[in-house]
């Protein structure tokens, strides 16, 4: 029997034996929430949002907290303050009209075309700014959604990334998020979680902040409820 056949055989087997469990009526799903709940609980009686802080900022994020009014400003503070040459963003996102309102024409630059033509442009620019699908409290992480609107590329190539997050959706858990999301039954195609700025230690175990990506990352968290 060749290789290949004997593969294919193997496979075939292999399925035939998952088919065959999933038939068995003594056989049951494994509910891992009842498991990991329990080890995601906080004694500590801080809220989600104070959570979410001190995890973010533990892995070196910066955290600036805003309200749904303010964030507009305290986006010009920052952009004061560190001074980018060029800011890019999505011309199709929720925050674009806002972006043309309150950053200088000279500061802010579209993601409106092919990387290819981009990218000399891209390559060269000081920050990136995106918004967020959410937040997951207990490690301090952002959930990001690239699209055409805004490409991966935003959070990715810049050495700074401004994110903007709503605190109304942030999730105690990424199985929290799993399952307010309904992803088990239409997981994104494409879904990121972001947790501090880019950082190895494959090198001589020193850690080192902005090999393959952001060295810097700025959150502005946007107030927009209640604590909980």
């Amino acid at each position: 029997m060749s290789a290949s056949a004997e593969s294919l055989r193997a496979r075939s087997a292999i399925f035939e034996r998952l088919r065959a469990a999933t038939r068995d009526p003594q056989s049951a799903p494994l509910d891992v929430s009842a498991a990991l709940l329990p080890l995601l609980a906080d004694p500590s009686g801080e809220t989600r949002t104070q959570r979410f802080i001190r995890h973010a900022r533990s892995w070196r994020a910066e955290v600036i907290e805003t309200t749904q009014a303010g964030w507009p400003e305290a986006l010009q503070a920052l952009l004061r303050a560190r001074a980018p040459r060029q800011l890019f963003a999505g011309p199709g996102s929720e925050i674009a009209d806002t972006l043309q309102a309150c950053v200088p024409p000279q500061q802010l630059r579209w993601f409106d075309r092919e990387i290819s033509a981009l990218k000399p442009e891209l390559f060269a620019a000081d920050a990136g700014i995106t918004t967020t699908l959410g937040g997951i409290a207990a490690s301090g992480s952002l959930l990001v959604m690239p699209s055409i609107a805004e490409p991966r590329t935003l959070s990715l190539v810049p050495p700074l990334h401004i994110a903007l997050l709503h605190e109304s959706r942030l999730q105690d858990s990424l199985l929290a998020a799993m399952r307010h999301y309904g992803w088990a039954t239409a997981m994104p195609s494409n879904l990121l979680t972001i947790t501090g700025p880019s950082k190895t230690a494959d090198i001589q175990r020193m850690l080192v902040y902005g090999a393959h990506g952001p060295r810097e990352l700025v959150i502005l968290l946007v107030q927009d409820r209640g604590r909980s």
